[in-house]
């Protein structure tokens, strides 16, 4: 799906500083795979994302799309921010339809999918409803809907339940392992918390301090589905000691 190999990126601060925010970062993601990126805050993650999806180039190194290294990525790659960003002037139908609007898919077609998946996404009956009138927890799953809408197959997710509390945390992070196992999206999903991303991953990549590279690939072994009373299982205890050192904690 996403090939990223040798890519490194800097920038300048006041017109002179230069910041290097990632440094010889080589990444593969298979059609269907869900990976998750954790690491230090200021290491690049963000960065990494957005260099992925195509809002920036890397100084050096190649992104390869799909097999195609010389594929226009912005627009073809589904990318959901921690907040929502709802727009309060619109009903949650009209939120979702955004993606298609702008892009110029049939709206009708895209309003009758977006209401097929509002079961899916806990949604159902609140088609009308105000972003005001909606729990944070359904904003989010609002979010990703819309995400999901724009018909991309690769979905980042940079740190998207990192403002929920814990028990919504815990209930979002299993309701997102059943839509991606139904919608079969590659996803790249960002978070620090080290556990969620053991729970949600095929594979966890850890990244260093800035300049950020990724220091250690893990394999997760876990059966899915998956079930919140494995964190608490041995197997479970050594990917989280294994990474923990990763990072260096």
């Amino acid at each position: 799906m996403i090939e990223v190999s040798h890519i490194s990126k800097s920038f300048r601060v006041d017109g002179m500083t230069i910041v290097q925010a990632i440094h010889d970062v080589s990444l593969t993601v298979d059609q269907g795979a869900f990976i998750t990126l954790i690491g230090p805050s200021g290491c690049g993650k963000s960065t990494l994302l957005n260099l992925i999806c195509g809002l920036m180039e890397p100084d050096t190194g190649t992104i390869v799309l799909e097999g195609d290294p010389s594929a226009k990525r912005l627009g073809r790659v589904g990318y959901m921010l921690q907040r929502d960003l709802l727009l309060p002037w619109r009903t949650l139908l009209g939120n979702l339809l955004l993606g298609p609007e702008v892009s110029g898919q049939p709206l009708e077609r895209a309003r009758a999918q977006a209401r097929e998946l509002l079961p899916l996404f806990g949604l159902d009956g609140f088609e009308d409803a105000y972003p005001s009138a909606l729990s944070v927890g359904m904003r989010q799953r609002a979010a990703l809907l819309r995400t999901v809408l724009c018909q991309q197959e690769l979905i980042l997710l940079d740190e998207p339940f990192g403002a929920l509390d814990a028990l919504t945390r815990r209930t979002m992070r299993s309701w997102l392992l059943e839509v991606w196992s139904r919608l079969n999206h590659t996803i790249i999903f960002v978070t620090h918390d080290i556990d969620e991303a053991i729970y949600l991953a095929d594979e966890v990549h850890v990244m260093s301090p800035r300049p950020g590279t990724i220091v250690q690939t893990t394999r997760i072994e876990l059966p899915r589905p998956r079930r919140e009373e494995m964190v608490n299982d041995r197997l479970f205890g050594e990917y989280r000691t294994t990474l923990l050192q990763a990072l260096g904690v």
